[in-house]
């Protein structure tokens, strides 16, 4: 693949992967809740889902699961009920239990798996990014290998500001009252995302 390739790949996946989205929004939850450490294991699950993906996509399955026509509003109505669940665990936490707070659950390797196969902006991402950079006159396992590791590479350089930024925005405040109204705030954004990813994202 030529440098120019490159620079458009760069041009077209930096913008989607970094800009706010469902992914974006959770990771800087769990950022801000959980801190960098904690947020670890749901980062690797996120980001091994993205690998999934792209080796379902460029190796030419998803063509088939694209020519399903009910797939992608499974994929929308599955992706706005677990927003749901994990804004549900949100309020839960900030229930008091004894005179304190309860912490929710951590996210874990699972729950970042989920999040972004079941995130129909994903999907269509690396859809159009396979259809648009796969040459046909090349190796189509070396090209999608190497676009797997640059979408990688991209990935875990866009995704550690926004768990980094929640952790320093919202990982200072840590007494019994700012983990409540974390767990509030928390909760709305998750209400907040699911309520776009079912009324005003594309179907």
């Amino acid at each position: 693949m030529t440098a120019e390739v490159w620079w458009l790949f760069l041009g077209y996946t930096v913008p989607m992967v970094f800009s706010p989205g469902p992914g974006n929004t959770v990771l800087a939850t769990a950022g801000g809740r959980f801190g960098i450490r904690g947020s670890l294991s749901f980062w690797l699950g996120f980001e091994v889902a993205n690998v999934a993906l792209c080796a379902l996509y460029g190796f030419g399955l998803g063509r088939v699961l694209h020519d399903v026509p009910w797939l992608h509003p499974v994929l929308k109505w599955g992706g706005v009920v677990y927003l749901l669940y994990l804004a549900w665990g949100f309020f839960r936490s900030t229930a008091s239990s004894g005179g304190a707070s309860e912490e929710p659950a951590q996210l874990g390797y699972g729950e970042g798996f989920l999040v972004v196969a079941l995130n129909p902006k994903i999907h269509s991402m690396i859809l159009v990014m396979f259809s648009q950079f796969l040459d046909p006159a090349m190796a189509m396992f070396t090209q999608t290998a190497q676009l797997t590791l640059a979408f990688l590479a991209v990935c875990v350089v866009c995704h550690f500001p926004w768990i980094y930024g929640g952790k320093l925005i919202l990982g200072r405040f840590r007494s019994e009252r700012a983990m409540r109204i974390q767990g509030w705030t928390f909760g709305l954004c998750m209400l907040a995302v699911a309520g776009y990813v079912a009324f005003v994202a594309p179907a």
